[in-house]
């Protein structure tokens, strides 16, 4: 049985590492869900937090490959309930549809997002939440003429302390003479 899985990969920045890693779930026929990438608190580290739904035994694997790629220091898989997550969606509407009544503004109120810009042709709109949030907005503002929508990636942290890996961290940049001061 499939279940959602998020990996947060902790690596280097290099050339060509995406590929790498994407490479690991071609190899297997994963489809990736949501695909981020950033720099972390430390400026050696880069996080990609990558959502999949494959098995535990599939995605144990998985990680267990992408580990062993030399630019990465270390994967850490989670399930939901073991993390904070969001994602960022943009809708572009009409401005003539904020302004010939006030139902867009009370459904971009009711679902706590925001005017991000106004133009005289078009006003677009952020919200973040999950998925199921984001994708509630867009069916609630269809019948405005949404003239473009994207949704981010999800980007998480994990809810609980991360002793293990700050010291894993730690412990690996000193031998690459680079700095880490652990997130607490």
């Amino acid at each position: 049985m499939n279940t959602e899985y998020t990996l947060s990969i902790l690596t280097e920045n290099n050339v060509g590492l995406l590929q790498n890693i994407v490479t690991e779930f071609t190899k297997r026929k994963i489809n990736i869900d949501s695909f981020t990438g950033s720099e972390t608190e430390n400026k050696d580290i880069y996080r990609i937090t990558i959502l999949v739904n494959a098995s535990e035994q599939l995605i144990k694997k998985i990680a267990n490959s992408i580990e062993q790629i030399i630019d990465v220091f270390r994967v850490v898989v989670y399930k939901d309930d073991e993390l904070v997550y969001q994602e960022l969606a943009l809708y572009k509407v009409p401005t003539k549809s904020l302004l010939d009544s006030n139902s867009v503004e009370n459904i971009v109120r009711e679902n706590n997002a925001r005017i991000l810009y106004v133009g005289k042709e078009i006003t677009v709109i952020e919200k973040t939440g999950h998925k199921e949030q984001t994708q509630e907005l867009f069916e609630k503002l269809k019948p405005y003429n949404i003239l473009g929508f994207s949704r981010s990636g999800r980007i998480a942290l994990s809810n609980k302390n991360m002793k293990s890996v700050n010291k894993f961290l730690t412990k690996q940049l000193k031998n690459d003479s680079a700095t880490y001061e652990p997130v607490k």
